[in-house]
């Protein structure tokens, strides 16, 4: 058993509340992410994983010391790490003749690899060299995805999720128009995957509603999908389960349509039309000659025909 797997018992209030905030809940804690450059990283590298850090803040750690390892062989340093810092996202950066300027986008399930994509650098621009105002610190991004690779190929879809899970930030009810400033769209065209970085501007229109531009504020890459690590597909279903506290209880007789319109249905019984209270109008009511005509007509019996 290894030093991070034995139980610890709390001694202290402050040691209590920091494994009470690691335990699991109903409603996880915001992912953190790690950022972590192999021994052989360049300055390519090594400025990559400070932008994406900079995007990432303050979900995150970047680590300044440079680590042997090689995630596709072994993955016991990046778990030791991610249970160190609590981390279920992670970044390495390395850099060899064989995979030059790599970065390898990962997620960790109970302190264990699950998904691994390795990106290779083909084209990039600093967040420095592009010369325009920055989004603040922990802006939440819009995620903008274009291509049918991220709809058809299973990589790609996996790739999308990652994307996703690194990105999207802290979860909210609600979002005000002035707090969308930042938006990030992926692409996916030929083999390869855009990430452009841009600030969105909200300029007068006339009207309530305001004029968009968007103007690129940078980290811009150009990555080529190299080696994956997927999960098997039992091991990812176990990782999307949701407790069934959080489950949505299912109503009966409703339902809603692809816009969103709810629907729902009434049971009732068989309706018997003749006793249906209709308007009351002085030109269809009967006088009275016409009840006991109408009266008597009910009441006659009607005789056999005879052969």
């Amino acid at each position: 058993m290894s030093a991070l797997d034995r139980v610890v018992k709390p001694k202290t209030k402050r040691s209590k509340r920091f494994l009470d905030n690691r335990a699991a809940k109903l409603n996880e804690n915001i992912k953190n992410a790690m950022l972590i450059k192999g021994g052989n990283a360049n300055n390519t590298v090594t400025q990559s994983l400070k932008d994406i850090y900079a995007l990432k803040k303050p979900y995150g750690v970047l680590y300044k010391k440079k680590n042997m390892t090689r995630p596709f062989d072994d993955q016991t340093s990046l778990e030791f790490f991610s249970k160190k810092s609590d981390c279920s996202l992670f970044i390495f950066g390395s850099h060899n003749k064989k995979r030059p300027n790599n970065l390898v986008f990962g997620r960790m399930f109970d302190y264990h690899v699950l998904d691994m994509i390795e990106l290779g650098v083909e084209k990039y621009v600093s967040l420095n060299d592009i010369k325009n105002s920055k989004c603040p610190e922990g802006t939440k991004p819009l995620l903008i995805f274009a291509g049918d690779a991220f709809e058809l190929s299973e990589d790609y879809r996996r790739l999308k999720s990652l994307l996703i899970d690194f990105f999207r930030g802290p979860s909210v009810s609600g979002i005000r128009l002035a707090g969308l400033e930042h938006v990030l769209h992926f692409t996916a065209v030929d083999g390869k995957v855009f990430m452009r970085s841009y600030k969105v501007l909200m300029k007068k229109s006339g009207c309530r509603t305001p004029r968009i531009e968007l103007e690129e504020m940078g980290p811009s890459f150009d990555f080529v999908v190299r080696r994956t690590h997927l999960a098997s597909d039992d091991l990812y279903k176990l990782a999307l389960r949701r407790p069934k506290a959080l489950q949505a209880k299912k109503k009966k007789n409703i339902s809603h349509n692809t816009f969103g319109t709810k629907f729902g249905r009434i049971h009732m019984q068989k309706q018997d039309l003749g006793k249906l209270q209709t308007r009351k109008v002085k030109a269809l009511k009967k006088r009275p000659a016409e009840k006991t005509a109408g009266a008597g007509e009910d009441t006659r019996r009607k005789k056999p025909k005879q052969n």
